[in-house]
């Protein structure tokens, strides 16, 4: 799966408006575009991650991933791009196979421009769970952010890959 991000008229909107109201707090929304809270619009339910109870032992198991799409932060308007890193959230969607199981985890490890992730779910132990499917959508935040270039993301053994762009004047 190729993922490509492309810039438009929107990004150069931004930039103008950022530059003549100053710095501020950016929300998830206005840095990556809209987000959904509860169930969106596919059915899939947005989840996060949770500690899990003490008092329950679980097994572990990496998410079935459906998708993801990668989403940059826009580029500072008072920098020139190709010098400045942007941060990079990840929209993964998947499916739960059972009623019992939940987000666990996750872990981030980058090399230059590979990064590995590792999402995982949790399913308490001697507890019979009814079979449905699940599906949800999960926000991740890369701990790294990214400079224009190619990159290739393994998540749970899958490989995507994708490209942040400078955007075109």
């Amino acid at each position: 799966m190729n993922v490509q991000v492309r810039w438009g008229h929107g990004l150069l909107i931004l930039a103008l408006w950022s530059a003549c109201t100053g710095p501020r707090l950016l929300t998830p929304d206005d840095q990556f575009g809209h987000r959904y809270a509860g169930r969106a619009p596919d059915g899939r339910v947005t989840l996060s991650l949770t500690p899990p109870d003490a008092a329950v032992a679980y097994r572990r198991y990496p998410v079935p991933i459906d998708t993801v799409h990668v989403r940059p932060a826009p580029f500072r308007p008072d920098l020139p791009p190709e010098r400045q890193a942007v941060p990079v959230e990840l929209l993964i969607k998947g499916s739960l196979p059972d009623a019992c199981s939940e987000l666990d985890s996750v872990a981030q490890e980058r090399t230059g421009h590979l990064l590995h992730v590792q999402l995982w779910m949790r399913r308490p132990q001697r507890r019979r769970c009814r079979p449905v499917v699940r599906p949800f959508r999960f926000y991740l935040m890369l701990a790294d952010s990214l400079r224009p270039g190619s990159y290739t993301l393994k998540l749970n053994g899958r490989v995507f890959t994708f490209e942040i762009r400078v955007p075109e004047e």
